[in-house]
């Protein structure tokens, strides 16, 4: 199969470019077909692609979307009334809209266009932390945080003199909420924290957690980096007050990320950046600001990557992030119990598969994570390994790294037997098993 391919069934599943639907489920060999990428032969061996959680891989209705752009609409947005301006302001829209619908129907004045969630979670901590927090506040995070949503946080405390606050994990690599009321207190400004490890792959209660901090009136940021792409998402279940996440580990391109922000809350934030685009009005000596979301969208923004993020939206919404779920969830269970089968492997985080996503930290306790993963890529398998950009969390688990298996919709259960397979096999390279 290929981009020229409209439509393909099997199983009773019908998977196409730019139409994909899954009623009864997904069909990751059918869909292998939608990614070109996945034909690679990578030292003699078909690419097995396990490395979902850093970024995943771009069908080829995205890659075409990309290419369509640049070679029919092409042309600055907001600014020009000529055809190519209004086709490119059109798509562009367009994308908020769809992301808006996909996050659970929030208004698309509530998105906010960045490069990624890390910077989505920086441009809170600027244009909201800076004007809202004072010594002895409290800002709650957790012992499970990607430097994206601690290292802002860290900085902003020694600016402000806010003093920061740590959830635990238990043994399980759940969060330990025994002393919850007594670490969101009233003291407490903002809870931040992430909805799914990248590196326990745990799914955290951010419903019941985000309950907690409203009732101390604190609010609350979801670094949804790993959760949007593999859960179905409801921002107004989950009643967060501001919701961080990017286009590339959800099958768009690089370059475009999404801050969802309740509308009466950045209605009173400042602009995280400053020129054109976010204006209303300027003379020499002042300037007033344009109505969300492009107060907060300085300068030229990243319209072709948005454009193609609309395709990649359109490819989960026809799959259906059910079928997502449902899927990772299979492969995930029995990913963990193939890797249990091996004496020599520890692995992170719950054991239950309904209680995580289908990222799986693990050591070998005979071989180095970097060394197992440059021997499975000499089987054409592509893992993690390394801190993840969790370093604090590597330390509260006693290791300083992990090798990382991620899986996501074109992953397949024989991926994972050859997977497990290869390091059994590294096992007798290195340790003469």
């Amino acid at each position: 199969m290929n981009g020229e391919r409209m439509t393909a069934i099997k199983n009773g599943v019908k998977i196409g470019v730019g139409s994909v639907m899954a009623p009864a489920g997904l069909d990751p060999l059918v869909i292998k077909g939608d990614f070109p990428i996945l034909s690679r032969i990578i030292n003699g061996h078909k690419l097995i692609y396990l490395d979902n959680a850093a970024t995943t891989q771009k069908p080829s209705c995205v890659i075409s979307a990309l290419r369509n752009y640049y070679e029919n609409q092409n042309a600055n947005v907001h600014r020009g009334l000529h055809t190519l301006a209004e086709e490119a302001t059109a798509a562009f829209e367009a994308t908020r809209k769809k992301v808006a619908e996909f996050i659970g129907s929030v208004k698309p004045e509530e998105i906010i266009y960045t490069r990624n969630a890390t910077e989505a979670i920086n441009l809170v901590a600027y244009s909201w932390g800076r004007h809202n927090l004072k010594p002895q506040d409290r800002i709650v995070l957790t012992e499970m945080e990607h430097h994206a949503n601690l290292v802002p946080w860290i900085v902003l405390a020694k600016e402000t003199g806010a003093e920061l606050k740590f959830i635990p994990i238990d043994g399980d690599g759940l969060l330990d909420l025994e002393n919850i009321d007594r670490i969101i207190s009233e003291d407490t400004k903002l809870v931040a924290l992430t909805h799914m490890s990248n590196v326990l792959g745990t799914i955290n209660p951010v419903a019941e957690i985000a309950r907690i901090a409203h009732h101390n009136g604190a609010l609350v940021l979801l670094d949804g980096a790993q959760s949007v792409p593999h859960l179905p998402v409801n921002i107004k279940e989950i009643d967060a007050d501001f919701y961080a996440f990017s286009a590339h580990k959800m099958l768009g391109p690089t370059g475009i990320g999404i801050l969802y922000g309740r509308e009466s809350i950045l209605q009173k934030m400042e602009p995280f950046l400053f020129g054109g685009e976010m204006i209303s009005e300027v003379d020499f000596e002042k300037a007033t600001w344009n109505v969300l979301p492009w107060k907060f969208e300085a300068g030229t923004p990243n319209i072709a990557d948005a454009v193609a993020y609309g395709s990649a939206l359109d490819y989960l919404t026809d799959l259906g992030m059910e079928a997502v779920r449902s899927h990772e969830m299979d492969l995930t269970a029995y990913a963990l119990r193939k890797l249990s089968e091996l004496d020599s492997i520890k692995i992170f985080g719950p054991m239950d598969s309904r209680l995580r996503g289908g990222a799986i930290s693990f050591v070998d306790r005979q071989i180095h994570p970097h060394d197992l993963a440059t021997f499975l890529d000499s089987r054409g398998i592509a893992i993690r390994a390394g801190h993840h950009c969790a370093q604090p969390l590597m330390r509260r688990l006693g290791v300083g790294s992990t090798a990382r298996a991620s899986f996501y919709i074109y992953n397949t259960f024989e991926e994972i037997d050859e997977f497990v397979g290869a390091i059994a096999e590294a096992r007798r390279y290195f340790v003469n098993e």
